[in-house]
């Protein structure tokens, strides 16, 4: 046993001694299907704080033959499964936390350290080399035909750590391949990180794994972060109201499910309370440094994102590091990754998972030439009063301003841009509306139905948009096309909202109708 090759189960052990732990441990029995295949190399990235090293603690304590694991996992899902036995404890497990050598390039200091515990775990192997990582890994599989399992945590801190370096980042690439490609002492390889896999020049040099993304979770995504029903054994645990815990950390998009953020929902249920947890470990100015990149309109569309727009995108480009960009897409793309958009697989469209994440973008926005967008959201408070007191001068001119079409980022330049300049100026709304947005028919532009929240004693709002017609106009489309299937059922007071912008004077106009739910 030793500090890399084969150690104990000791941080395992810590996570299991913590008040919460959700079981993580069914992710082992998809890792043992990989083991001597040719799918044995999995590289799985995931935001910060979204579980990483647990699980690669989880699968050292498992795979270790520094330790005996059997009592620990005792009780959990993978000892009830038929590859529990065959896998626990059997293999050279070399765990690096790559971290430990970030200020080293290439990891060549990580290739010494490993060669120390080697050399003290078998000492009566006569080794060809003792200097040459692979030739010794080698030496110690001829001999003693046990195979390794390497674990390696934060796999990608060399692009986070040192962007720019691209020598040493291509040596470090290099390292990993010949450390593990088709190497026969290799069992199974573990990477995880923030970041996919480095497309280094035409081919990747670690084109054999399996990738795991927030792009593309495959049949990984119950282990992602916690599941709904997880979120909502621990709301009743703890008595937590699940909506606010679902409007606070829900929203990560993955291959169907909904994913929380693990340590947002842990620190809300052992606090009893809500508050911007995951975003507090990372001053926003991560985020302000790629938004304020405006590649082909980047602004506009984060603009759309803090209004709840959604839109597709083109991740296949992304080139994983942090640096090369070309397009929009391309930063929007690492934001997937570092876990401030989430990302629809099978729509391919990102947006603003929830209201932690929205908070961040309004931080990191908040100066440097949104000065109109901060004014609106500051402002979205007393718009949606103004609105539920029938108050429709005002809330044209609230919208007006909001606009101001001169300065703005935000053009009415096609269908969905008078839907969102009309989202964002009611941005405060969604801390006590479910709000959804309609597709654009016709002449006019997709409704917006706010719909209170359980215990919000406020009027549902049915909004509709025009242009160049009149509020009027607005308000009789309503009726004619009756209520939305998501308000159909609503006992409580409705308001009816016409918007209407007139394109030559540049100038909004309003009608606000209340009616009782049909």
């Amino acid at each position: 046993m030793g500090i890399y090759l084969n150690p104990d189960n000791i941080s395992f052990q810590e996570a299991l001694n913590s008040e919460i732990y959700v079981d993580k441990t069914g992710l082992i029995d998809l890792t043992n299907r990989l083991i001597r295949t040719e799918q044995k190399y999995l590289c799985v990235s995931r935001p910060r704080r979204f579980g990483k090293s647990m699980a690669a603690n989880m699968l050292t304590a498992y795979y270790s033959r520094g330790c005996d694991s059997d009592e620990l996992f005792r009780g959990y899902q993978i000892s009830q499964t038929a590859s529990y036995k065959t896998h626990l404890n059997r293999y050279n497990v070399i765990r690096l936390n790559m971290m430990d050598f970030s200020r080293n390039a290439g990891g060549f200091h990580a290739e010494q350290e490993i060669l120390f515990d080697l050399k003290e775990a078998f000492p009566d192997i006569h080794f060809f080399d003792s200097t040459h990582l692979v030739r010794t890994l080698k030496d110690v599989y001829e001999k003693t035909k046990t195979p390794f399992i390497f674990i390696i945590d934060e796999w990608d801190c060399i692009f986070r750590e040192h962007k720019n370096d691209t020598a040493s980042q291509a040596a470090y690439l290099t390292f990993l391949r010949n450390l593990l490609k088709d190497q026969s002492y290799v069992a199974f390889a573990y990477m995880t990180g923030i970041l996919p896999v480095k497309k280094y020049g035409i081919h990747s040099a670690l084109n054999m794994f399996t990738e795991v993304s927030m792009t593309n979770t495959r049949e990984y995504s119950e282990f992602t972060g916690f599941t709904e029903s997880e979120v909502q054994a621990l709301c009743k645990s703890y008595s937590m109201p699940f909506a606010e815990m679902k409007r606070w950390y829900d929203g990560y998009s993955v291959r169907g499910m909904t994913i929380y953020n693990p340590r947002s929902v842990v620190m809300s249920v052992t606090g009893h309370d809500f508050d911007n947890y995951w975003t507090s470990t990372e001053t926003y100015e991560a985020l302000k440094i790629y938004i304020a990149m405006d590649f082909d309109g980047l602004n506009s569309k984060v603009v759309r994102l803090v209004a709840g727009d959604e839109f597709k995108i083109n991740t296949k480009k992304f080139q994983n590091d942090m640096t090369t960009f070309q397009s929009a897409d391309d930063i929007l793309t690492l934001l997937v990754h570092l876990g401030y958009l989430t990302y629809d697989f099978d729509t391919q469209r990102v947006r603003i998972p929830n209201s932690e994440t929205a908070s961040e973008f309004v931080n990191a926005i908040e100066d440097g030439g949104w000065e109109n967008v901060i004014t609106a959201i500051r402002q979205s408070d007393a718009l949606l009063q103004a609105t539920i007191k029938g108050e429709a001068d005002r809330v044209a001119a609230f919208i007006q301003q909001c606009h101001m079409e001169e300065t703005s980022v935000l053009k009415y330049n096609d269908e969905n841009s008078l839907a969102c300049v009309i989202s964002l100026a009611y941005y405060s709304a969604r801390e006590t509306y479910d709000i959804w947005r309609e597709l654009p028919c016709g002449e006019g532009f997709a409704d917006l139905i706010f719909l209170p929240k359980k215990n919000a004693a406020l009027p549902a709002l049915v909004v509709e948009l025009k242009r160049n017609q009149s509020a009027n106009s607005a308000i009789a489309q309503i009726k004619r096309k009756k209520y939305p299937d998501k308000i159909k059922n609503y006992a409580g007071e409705v308001l009816l909202v016409g918007i209407n912008y007139n394109s030559k004077d540049k100038i909004h106009s309003c009608v606000i109708e209340k009616l009782s739910a049909i």
